[in-house]
């Protein structure tokens, strides 16, 4: 009876939790929603991120940096999740969203977490004299189809001059084509396989600043 008793409990508990993840993506969907109807240009998407690509983005950490990380256009969160989840703690985190609601959000969500409400797109000013002067990599949700060419190439040279060489900018996007067009040599671009599942279907770039 002991035995079945514990075996209830454990199935009313992960019953419980499946409940609290079910919940947890609705409001993220709600807000997304409510974000793109307000915003569609900066939104960019129909649904958040999914998790598998957000895993592939937060592989690229290198826990042993110990540098923090920068989060770009973190929205409702769903990137920022595989961050922490890799073992990046909140307070070694930034993240620059533009978007009024969704800082909101993220700062109760993680109170430790350094939210900036910001232009992404003119990183000097949104991170401030005070913000790190090095991060490990450059991790970014923006919906960089959206914006002209010249923009792109910027915001990535601005986010790798934050890194050491070999350090990586991440960005996903649901173009066949890379989202920015390296403009030299100088500039390794990667991606990854297509995740399916990600809607529409995404894929993961890197760009590295050779040594």
């Amino acid at each position: 009876m002991a035995t079945n008793a514990t075996r209830l409990r454990a199935a009313r508990v992960r019953t419980r939790s499946g409940a609290r993840k079910v919940r947890a993506r609705f409001d993220d969907h709600v807000r997304f929603v409510g974000a793109m109807v307000s915003s569609p240009r900066r939104t960019g998407a129909v649904a958040p991120t999914a998790r598998e690509t957000a895993d592939l983005m937060a592989a690229h950490i290198d826990l042993a940096s110990g540098l923090p990380v920068l989060e770009l256009g973190p929205g409702t969160g769903a990137v920022t999740r595989a961050i922490i989840g890799r073992g990046v703690p909140p307070a070694r985190l930034w993240a620059v969203e533009f978007s009024p609601r969704f800082c909101r959000h993220l700062r109760s969500a993680w109170p430790a977490m350094h939210v900036i409400e910001g232009d992404a797109f003119d990183l000097d000013a949104a991170l401030g004299p005070d913000g790190p002067d090095r991060f490990d990599c450059v991790i970014s949700g923006l919906p960089l189809l959206n914006f002209e060419p010249a923009m792109r190439v910027r915001l990535m040279k601005g986010a790798l001059a934050r890194l050491a060489p070999g350090r990586p900018f991440v960005q996903f996007s649901y173009g066949v084509r890379p989202p920015i067009a390296a403009p030299d040599a100088s500039i390794r671009v990667e991606c990854s396989r297509w995740v399916l599942r990600n809607l529409p279907p995404a894929r993961v770039w890197t760009y590295v600043r050779k040594d």
